[in-house]
């Protein structure tokens, strides 16, 4: 059994046989994949957020197009057709992913994936600030900024609540 799989309410069977096969080729523990999933969508593959991000890990618009979809195309599919853009996303960096924190942070923020615990989430053309207003959650002391190390204090709570060992690399 892996984590999560009591949420799947749709396709059950073939869902949670798709997120296994995933998961071996990204090379991760498939209970990472089904905790981002739960986390950006609540398993939902329909859901639209405020921003306009859709799905089971909410694709941007932008992202969508890039992986040759839209959020029309994303929120028409059944939950397990979603998943091969899910794979598609996340396969540039398969090998990469060393924990949960790694996988979360590639959906989050993709330039933040190995970065020490002091590295603070921003780019180039969106600073810390925005970030850490737009996820207040994260910023954990509230000075403005989101640090690695800030984010994985977050999640490592989330993951203990949701019965995810986010370091487990089991293949």
């Amino acid at each position: 059994m892996i984590a999560l799989e009591n949420k799947v309410t749709e396709n059950k069977v073939a869902f949670i046989g798709k997120v296994k096969t995933i998961s071996t080729a990204l090379q991760i523990d498939p209970s990472w994949l089904m905790g981002i999933m739960y986390h950006e969508s609540g398993l939902n593959h329909r859901i639209e957020n405020s921003i306009g991000a859709v799905g089971l890990i909410q694709f941007m618009p932008d992202t969508a197009a890039g992986l040759g979809t839209s959020k029309t195309a994303l929120k028409a599919m059944s939950n397990v057709q979603q998943l091969d853009y899910v794979y598609k996303y996340f396969k540039p960096s398969a090998g990469r992913f060393k924990s949960a924190y790694d996988l979360f942070a590639y959906s989050f923020l993709p330039l933040a994936v190995g970065k020490p615990d002091t590295w603070v989430f921003e780019t180039s053309r969106l600073p810390a600030s925005i970030i850490a207003k737009q996820n207040p959650g994260f910023d954990i002391n509230k000075d403005g900024k989101i640090t690695i190390a800030e984010y994985k204090a977050y999640l490592r709570k989330w993951f203990v609540k949701n019965g995810i060992d986010p370091e487990k690399k089991s293949l």
